[in-house]
């Protein structure tokens, strides 16, 4: 895991743009409140409070915008993968909240997310109980800051920089652990959940998935540098694997010599005969 980490970090310090990758990120604000008042817009076009979804259970609270190229779509796929692998049920046991941070988003884009999303979750009260957000940039920017959720515009590809992860909030609001990156594990989002509903605020928790997924300014979109690190390993593995053929031939030939020197015949005899 931590050679993982050193080639992401440092194949993202070579970024032709690394003003842009450090206005990105996602900072452990543990224990800070979520405004309740925020005013976003559901699926349906129905004007919202975030205390709404406040209350009763825990939250799990994801930040996307629903025409992210890439990284976006594989949060919620993995999140959806996790929850659906989860005993706790939607509207039971906890809410999903899942906001846009771009203002330009409106609710019929919250309305496909929501019709994908929950027909692949397949749980009761899955309709009711996972809510797609929009709203304006003020209210976002408010909610992004409380959660320390940073993002940056890039004009040039027309599309947002930003990390993958998602929160866990407390029945009150308050926010009681961090997930990095996409690869969410079941047992450790159902604890936090329990956790959570008992208002507990966990420990901040290593960073290093949030590396596993970086953008690259030079393309414009978002990659797994797991991949180019595969790519090395391959390449190691072709390498030690051609090493290893040439050894064994090698090794053949130098027994095949020595028997036939020891039957007392000269390798030139041997070819000639």
């Amino acid at each position: 895991m931590t050679l993982l980490l050193m080639f992401a970090t440092v194949t993202r310090a070579q970024g032709p743009n690394p003003t842009l990758l450090k206005d990105i990120g996602i900072d452990q604000k543990l224990g800070a409140q979520v405004p309740p008042d925020l005013t976003f817009t559901d699926e349906t076009g129905k004007s919202v409070h975030l205390g709404d979804f406040l209350g009763k259970r825990p939250v799990v609270l994801s930040l996307v915008y629903y025409q992210c190229p890439m990284l976006c779509t594989m949060t919620l796929n993995d999140l959806t993968h996790t929850m659906g692998a989860m005993p706790l049920n939607p509207g039971d046991d906890y809410e999903i909240v899942t906001v846009s941070f771009d203002p330009r988003e409106g609710p019929d884009l919250a309305a496909a997310k929501k019709k994908h999303y929950v027909h692949s979750f397949k749980k009761p009260k899955a309709n009711e109980a996972w809510h797609f957000l929009t709203g304006d940039e003020a209210n976002i920017k408010k909610l992004t800051d409380a959660v320390g959720f940073r993002y940056a515009w890039d004009a040039k590809f027309n599309q947002y920089a930003h990390a993958a992860g998602i929160m866990i909030l407390t029945p009150s609001g308050k926010i009681s652990r961090y997930f990095y990156g996409v690869d969410y594990n079941s047992k450790d989002l159902r604890l936090a959940l329990d956790e959570a509903s008992q208002g507990t605020i966990m420990k901040p928790v290593e960073r290093i998935l949030l590396y596993c997924y970086h953008y690259d300014p030079s393309t414009g979109r978002y990659s797994l540098a797991i991949l180019n690190l595969l790519k090395v390993f391959a390449a190691i593995t072709a390498i030690a694997l051609g090493g290893y053929m040439f050894v064994s031939f090698r090794r053949e030939w130098r027994a095949s010599h020595n028997r036939t020197v020891d039957a007392g015949v000269a390798p030139n005899e041997s070819r000639e005969n």
